[in-house]
């Protein structure tokens, strides 16, 4: 993973020293795993990329902070409210997730360049935790 990193910030060096801008977008979908009903905040992603469900909590009590992966939801209009979320969860060895990704690099004297890469990751998935939403119901206008 950190090689893909590495890679990744040297053809954006390499990109930005020939004038030219990359722009990257992924699409997280969860295919399988367990229904859930969970109530949390939701947060911008310390990356800026997408969104978190945090202080997460079910009818047993307080869980671990979630990715929201794609929906039908828009999940900028709800930051920093408390809602409650019904969907499926890709952690603790359940589920299949698919990632889409698609950079297109904008170059000033030549031809634009465009990559997508797919990939689904299976089973356990320790630290990278995602919920697809099916349903989102606002609770409170604040969270704690």
């Amino acid at each position: 993973m950190k090689l893909i990193g590495i890679a990744a910030a040297v053809a954006l060096a390499g990109s930005v020293a020939l004038g030219a801008q990359t722009e990257s977008k992924s699409k997280v979908t969860v295919k399988e795993g367990h229904d859930v009903t969970v109530t949390g905040c939701i947060e911008k992603s310390a990356s800026g990329n997408g969104y978190m469900l945090t202080h997460v909590a079910d009818k047993k009590g307080m869980m671990h902070d979630y990715m929201l992966a794609e929906s039908d939801q828009d999940y900028s209009k709800h930051v920093g409210h408390r809602v409650t979320l019904e969907g499926k969860v890709a952690d603790q060895g359940h589920g299949k997730v698919k990632v889409e990704t698609k950079t297109k690099t904008k170059i000033e004297d030549g031809d634009d360049k465009e990559t997508k890469s797919k990939s689904e990751l299976h089973g356990d998935m320790e630290g990278m935790r995602f919920i697809g939403v099916k349903s989102m119901k606002m609770i409170a206008a604040a969270c704690p």
